[in-house]
């Protein structure tokens, strides 16, 4: 595992403690020797994850649209990467990383969990994701496994996922299952 991408908000949360945590994520992705992987924003959780990284002397890919940029700024020092598009934004982080890690974020964030669980799914990439914050997470668990239970999503892509407290042990996690033979997985509908 050479680079993870971090899917958070674009803004701070009304929790402080997600702000500590995205700089934590941040600290303790250089402080792996790991290329963080991210929206490329200066504002909210996505900067604030960044600007630690880099902090730490960690190298960081910032992809944004660039239509973004007025609103969401481009972190000053990053590797910058300014797409058209979010999906070709989503397109080349897939491409950068070798996992995926989710902190709290809005709708932004959720859109990217469910397209790489959808690409997971459909054979389109093998990479193992976990989520940090596992109490902010728990409904989201809640839902994922009730839709494989109903049979609308494959068992193995969901519960490959896993929801750890802190981001150290998130990275641990992901070290763990990149360290494994990649999974051949098979195209299934949705």
């Amino acid at each position: 595992m050479r680079s993870i991408c971090v899917f958070c908000g674009s803004n701070d949360g009304a929790d402080p403690r997600f702000s500590d945590m995205a700089e934590a994520t941040g600290r303790a992705i250089a402080r792996a020797g790991l290329r963080l992987v991210y929206g490329g924003a200066e504002a909210g959780l996505m900067g604030r994850m960044a600007r630690a990284a880099m902090a730490e002397g960690g190298e960081v890919l910032g992809v944004i649209p660039e239509f973004l940029i007025p609103t969401e700024g481009l972190q000053e020092g990053v590797e910058p990467r300014i797409t058209a598009t979010l999906a070709a934004r989503k397109a080349i982080m897939v491409e950068e990383a070798d996992a995926f890690l989710v902190l709290p974020g809005g709708a932004g964030t959720l859109e990217e969990i469910f397209d790489m669980i959808m690409l997971r799914q459909l054979g389109r990439h093998d990479k193992p994701a976990v989520f940090v914050d596992a109490e902010f997470w728990e409904p989201l668990e809640t839902l994922l496994l009730r839709v494989v239970d109903a049979g609308f999503a494959q068992d193995d892509v969901i519960r490959t996922i896993s929801f750890h407290p802190t981001p150290e042990a998130g990275i641990e996690r992901l070290r763990e299952l990149c360290e494994r033979e990649p999974a051949q997985t098979a195209p299934q509908a949705l």
